[in-house]
């Protein structure tokens, strides 16, 4: 089953902080580097410029993010933090939201995708991997390094079709979710013999 990312926008930062609200301590720790309590991800996601930086989601049936990943755009670097939820992972979520951090930093010209985290976090390290980055581990920490080759007119057009199918999944999911709620509304309103009150 192939994972399809969309790109978020600003209104959608509620969903990105609710996503990493559901991080347990050790998951905020391997994501962040350190403990951060509610607070200081609602501040994180605060500060997100969605003119400058991207952030892209994986979206369950219900419309929660299973995972999200903020590209933040430096001058010739672009920084990558992913993150997933645990009843999520191993089924392709953080390798599709890699993948699509990468083309959107090449399209922007950016010559290195770059991703830090702590040494222990294999989930990370063996996608980093994947994805062909050079990893070096120091202290502790890790470090990848994925030069980007140029942009060219594929790749404009991988991204625009990444996108619009990004928008398609999210828009049934969507229609499927309202479908639900009316059934789960009426089911409510049956009473249990059957009949209507």
């Amino acid at each position: 089953m192939q994972i399809v990312t969309r790109e978020l926008r600003h209104m959608e930062r509620a969903k990105v902080a609710a996503h990493l609200r559901r991080l347990d301590a050790e998951d905020r720790r391997l994501r962040f580097g350190l403990a951060v309590a509610d607070a200081a991800i609602d501040d994180y996601v605060a500060r997100i410029d969605f003119d400058r930086d991207a952030v892209f989601g994986v979206f369950d049936d219900a419309l929660d993010l299973a995972g999200a990943a903020h590209l933040a755009r430096g001058d010739d670097q672009a920084e990558l933090g992913v993150s997933v939820l645990p009843a999520c992972r191993g089924r392709g979520v953080g390798a599709a939201l890699l993948a699509r951090a990468h083309l959107h930093a090449r399209n922007w010209g950016i010559g290195a995708l770059f991703m830090h985290c702590l040494a222990e976090n294999a989930a990370m390290v063996h996608l980093a991997r994947k994805q062909g980055m050079r990893i070096v581990s120091e202290s502790g920490e890790a470090d990848a390094h994925l030069a980007l080759p140029p942009a060219d007119a594929a790749s404009f057009a991988q991204a625009v079709l990444d996108e619009r199918v990004g928008l398609f999944d999210y828009a049934l999911k969507s229609q499927f979710d309202a479908v639900r709620r009316l059934m789960l509304a009426g089911a409510g309103a049956v009473a249990p013999s059957g009949h209507r009150p």
